[in-house]
């Protein structure tokens, strides 16, 4: 079992490592890290073209396990994910029976590009697998790799081709982050050097699976005071009082912060977590999870909810 202060230095090693291929961009890369050491999944929001792709890519190949892309279509079926029960043959011939032909869910790092272009059928068939990590095909349940990360990308809903993610599918995401347009020297960079085409496809791993699941353990372990989790669930309890909030948070949600706040700690070199470990990271965990009601209208624009949120933090007062 590694050290705190080594998991730390490993988490800085993998975000360093990322930002080779995707310059400029170092908060969405740690908040990244973040979301994988704590253990959840990461929805990546944002237009085409800014970097999505590649800091999953990146992120997978910083991390020495089984990666696979799955691009999510409107023709997409739900075994073309998960896998699905197939004829046995035995020297070319039928035996009768049937064996399960593993699908590309089976990875420690699977990209789900462009997942809301599926239909939601095919969206919830990762309602299991990124909650309980195990699928279940025909009565039988199949574990996977432990661990397991879901990094999905997603464009604007107002695109055209693309499908809401329902509720139930936002709430199983630890986090959600937009990237954004680079600044203008950083832009530069990626014209000059184009690392997409240089860096990413070299970029060798940083950190093994072992390694992965030691530092894991560490995050867990990092120390959250009754006075911090009293502060977190009284920002929860505004979400779901607040007059143009409909849906609030829900207890998935303030478990995702809990785990979201302690890998913050560890990546600032704390064993402990403070007031700002929850502040820093709210808006990432609980953004998506909201539906405000904006002049009698139901609505999930990241903006808006952005906007109560930062209104929430700055009424519910911060322990001393």
């Amino acid at each position: 079992m590694i050290q705190l202060s080594e998991a730390t230095a490993l988490a800085r090693r993998i975000c360093d490592n990322v930002e080779l291929a995707l310059h400029g961009k170092t908060e969405s890369i740690e908040r990244a890290v973040e979301t994988l050491l704590a253990g959840g999944h990461l929805l990546l929001e944002d237009v085409p073209g800014v970097g999505k792709t590649t800091l999953a890519n990146a992120l997978s190949r910083s991390i020495d396990g089984a990666f696979q892309r799955i691009q999510f279509t409107s023709d997409l079926l739900p075994s073309d994910i998960l896998g699905a029960s197939m004829p046995d043959f035995q020297n070319g011939q039928p035996t009768g029976g049937f064996r399960f032909q593993p699908g590309p869910i089976f990875a420690s790092v699977v990209l789900a590009d462009e997942i809301n272009r599926a239909n939601p059928k095919t969206q919830s068939a990762l309602l299991e697998a990124m909650s309980e990590g195990s699928v279940t095909i025909d009565g039988v349940t199949h574990a996977l790799p432990d661990p397991f990360f879901v990094i999905a990308t997603q464009n604007p809903s107002d695109q055209y081709g693309t499908h809401p993610l329902p509720e139930s599918q936002l709430d199983r995401f630890m986090t959600r982050i937009q990237i954004g347009y680079p600044d203008l020297s950083s832009e530069l960079a990626v014209l000059r050097d184009d690392p997409f085409r240089t860096q990413l496809p070299g970029l060798e791993a940083v950190a093994h699976l072992d390694d992965l699941r030691d530092m894991q353990a560490c995050v867990q372990k990092v120390k959250i005071p009754d006075s911090i989790l009293n502060y977190l669930l009284t920002i929860v309890e505004h979400t779901r009082q607040h007059p143009t909030i409909s849906l609030g948070v829900s207890t998935r949600g303030a478990l995702a912060l809990r785990h979201a706040a302690q890998a913050h700690a560890l990546m600032d070199g704390r064993d402990y977590c403070v007031p700002d470990d929850v502040r820093d990271i709210a808006s990432d965990v609980f953004a998506h999870r909201i539906i405000t009601n904006n002049g009698g209208g139901l609505t999930r624009g990241p903006e808006e909810a952005m906007w109560v949120l930062r209104e929430i933090l700055d009424q519910v007062p911060i322990p001393l």
